[in-house]
């Protein structure tokens, strides 16, 4: 079964409805710190590629052609290239920046895409993300427990629960206080090797 995240028009859908709501204003904030040669990992159907300066080069990747051919309509200029997070397709160190837009909740093995982030990240290289993780509320954290097997097959693969700030600080990262955001189970921040 296909979920929610996998059929373009479904996610463009849910996300058209948490832009009007303000989210649109911390997607502009995850891209606005990218430097350099930028891998925006995971770039579904392309909702962060128009938000790039048009002088900056980015690729775009993703798992899934349909998200990638929807992507390819929102930033036909954009370099996109079909790999998981997992296995990425591009050289040691020859990215400056990497994005992750509502992308971990749902990459198959976390640790080791945060590995291959660290591999094709040049040294000195950022990573910028922008997800939702588990509640510090231990209550509420135990809830997005009993929902998530229920919730990742409808959504086609997301883990609510998953403590992804935790991940990147285990995958050798250090997670920068300046411009790091919260708000209830949203994260914004950028990582250092």
């Amino acid at each position: 079964m296909r979920g929610i995240e996998q059929v373009p028009v479904l996610y463009d859908a849910m996300m058209a409805v948490a832009e009007a709501t303000g989210f649109r204003s911390w997607r502009r904030q995850l891209v606005a710190g990218a430097r350099g040669r930028v891998l925006d990992v995971g770039c579904g159907t392309g909702r962060n590629l128009p938000l790039y300066p048009v002088d900056l080069e980015v690729v775009g990747c993703d798992l899934r052609v349909e998200l990638l051919l929807a992507a390819r309509r929102r930033a036909p200029g954009r370099p996109l290239v079909l790999a998981s997070a997992e296995a990425l397709p591009f050289a040691d160190g020859c990215f400056d920046t990497a994005v992750s837009g509502l992308v971990f909740c749902s990459v198959g093995e976390p640790r080791r895409g945060l590995a291959e982030l660290r591999r094709v990240l040049a040294s000195g290289g950022r990573l910028r993300m922008l997800e939702h993780v588990r509640s510090r509320r231990p209550c509420f954290a135990r809830w997005q427990d009993l929902i998530q097997p229920a919730w990742t097959l409808v959504s086609g693969g997301c883990h609510p629960n998953r403590d992804t700030e935790r991940a990147v600080r285990e995958a050798g990262f250090t997670i920068e206080t300046a411009g790091y955001r919260a708000r209830r189970n949203v994260r914004l921040f950028a990582a250092r090797l």
